[in-house]
């Protein structure tokens, strides 16, 4: 059997699978904020559809393949969660790495949707039928700026060697 297999040779095995994990992260995160997205406000709300300029009946369609492409982000994060589970176990890379490329995943997910989608290409604003679009906008980008900066300090603590600093017992950090 080849030994790479079994233990492998570099010293930065935990850092590696914390980076495998923050890309299995964002691919989860992806598929969380565009299933929320397509759930709360395509369905629910129903302030929107996925691209606005043709008939409803194509509006639905587009939306559910929206749906199916997100839900399939979610199951291949999951397989590849569920295929690295016992190197990542054996690394001892912890679930902060995977924490963090969620929130990087949902943020960076919702900034590109809410700037190059709503206002670059015009697919769709936040909500349709509204005379003024900007508290929608601000509101939306606002919440994509606050999950990739929550997604950023979580990174910060993860990583080759790095883990989050803590006051010692009974003072404060330097």
């Amino acid at each position: 059997m080849d030994r790479r297999m079994v233990a492998p040779r570099t010293a930065d095995v935990p850092g590696r699978e914390a980076g495998t994990l923050r890309w299995i992260g964002v691919i989860l995160g992806v598929g969380v904020i565009g299933t929320l997205d397509q759930v709360v406000l395509h369905e629910m709300l129903q302030w929107h559809h996925f691209y606005v300029h043709t008939t409803l009946d194509w509006r639905l369609f587009i939306d559910g393949i929206f749906h199916a492409v997100t839900a399939g982000l979610l199951l291949l994060g999951a397989l590849l969660l569920w295929l690295r589970r016992h190197r990542i176990s054996r690394a001892g890379a912890t679930g902060r790495a995977l924490g963090a490329g969620i929130l990087l995943g949902m943020g960076g997910f919702n900034l590109y949707d809410g700037t190059v989608q709503h206002k670059l290409l015009q697919l769709h604003p936040v909500r349709e039928g509204v005379d003024n679009i900007w508290p929608y906008d601000l509101a939306f980008n606002g919440v994509a700026v606050l999950l990739l900066v929550a997604g950023w300090l979580l990174w910060r603590g993860v990583g080759e060697g790095r883990t989050a600093r803590r006051p010692p017992a009974g003072g404060r950090a330097k």
